[in-house]
């Protein structure tokens, strides 16, 4: 898939963006707006002046864009009926797992109701319709045991957050039998899909409790980092690439909206996964400078120490496989930082054609 087979299947595409002002949000935003979409975004507004979304100069990309909470149902049902879209990516989240420690209710609230608010809205469409719903790597049973995780293994969650992207995909499936029954596509023409992935890195992100940023951070400030778990291991993986596959699995439904209506793993090769001590070291290696320092709490948060995902399914079905390893995600990830003399649009938009040309 490249620049070209977008524009072949997004151009003049009206497509409706939940949670474009966030750091995924924001790239899906600019390959969709080169792609020749007619763009449509809804999030909240930006949190911080140099958030991604902003620094791109965002709103400039939209056809419109609609600063409003996921929670309120009557606000995403008029906002789908005004818009009118062909697609729905629903990036809209809240998603941090420390967070939803703090604000258990509120992370229920978005990643599983706002989801549904979606949907129910997707529904009142009288006309066809793709929905591609992003939830995360998190929604398994996370037995840590080594097992890399399929589409059909068992779902749930340890920490709030997990739970309640499970519980998203629980409500995801149940509105796939309910309403959206690919078996019944000719009545209601809405094909809905499911993709899974997390642990993304690259440049612009700026948010709270996660690594690059924090190693961004603490450069800036001249302090080491903080690891909180640093022999945990994650398939880290550049935004690039599951935007890709998201964007993968849509030209499928666009093609066969019946068979291709299923959930979807996106990440790494189970052989490509670091520790976060080793991808700390090894984007502070590219930067070249930095230290880190490990913290060891005696009432430390849960948090996963090992998860991987089974992406052969996109692999066979969808023709979508990984194009950076983790270390050339962390050389594209620190080389946005360090090149200062561009804007954030211009870096985002070579790396953007640089990957789409791999």
């Amino acid at each position: 898939m490249n620049l070209q087979t977008l524009q072949q299947y997004y151009g003049g595409k009206t497509v409706l963006l939940t949670g474009h002002t966030g750091f995924k949000g924001s790239w899906l935003l600019q390959i969709l707006h080169m792609a020749g979409a007619h763009v449509h975004g809804l999030a909240l507004a930006p949190e911080q002046p140099d958030d991604l979304y902003n620094t791109i100069q965002g709103q400039a990309l939209c056809v419109s864009s609609t600063y409003a909470d996921i929670r309120n149902s009557q606000m995403v049902l008029d906002e789908v009926q005004k818009v009118q879209p062909d697609i729905i990516f629903h990036l809209a989240a809240q998603p941090l797992v420390r967070r939803s420690y703090n604000e258990p209710s509120y992370t229920f609230e978005v990643n599983c109701q706002g989801t549904i608010h979606v949907m129910e809205a997707m529904r009142s469409l009288d006309k066809p319709c793709i929905g591609i719903m992003i939830t995360t790597d998190k929604v398994y049973e996370n037995f840590e045991d080594g097992r890399a995780y399929k589409e059909e293994d068992k779902l749930g969650g340890y920490d709030p957050y997990s739970a309640s992207k499970a519980a998203a995909e629980i409500a995801i499936g149940s509105y796939r039998n309910s309403f959206f029954n690919p078996k019944h596509y000719g009545k209601h023409h809405k094909a809905l899909a499911a993709a899974r992935a997390g642990n993304v890195i690259g440049g612009g992100d700026f948010a709270a409790d996660r690594i690059i940023p924090d190693i961004v951070r603490a450069i800036q400030n001249d302090q080491p980092v903080t690891l909180r778990n640093p022999g945990a291991v994650r398939p880290w993986q550049h935004v690039l690439e599951p935007l890709a596959g998201y964007l993968q699995l849509c030209i499928r439904l666009m093609e066969d909206p019946v068979l291709y209506a299923q959930g979807y793993n996106f990440g790494p090769e189970t052989n490509d996964v670091l520790q976060v001590e080793v991808l700390t070291q090894a984007i502070i290696k590219v930067l070249e400078k930095g230290e880190y320092r490990v913290e060891t709490l005696d009432h430390q948060l849960h948090e996963a120490q090992l998860l991987m995902l089974d992406i052969a399914k996109a692999k066979g079905m969808l023709d979508w496989v990984p194009k950076l390893n983790a270390l050339q995600a962390i050389e594209w990830t620190a080389q946005w930082y360090k090149a200062q003399s561009q804007d954030a649009r211009a870096k985002c938009t070579a790396q953007i054609e640089a990957y789409f040309n791999l």
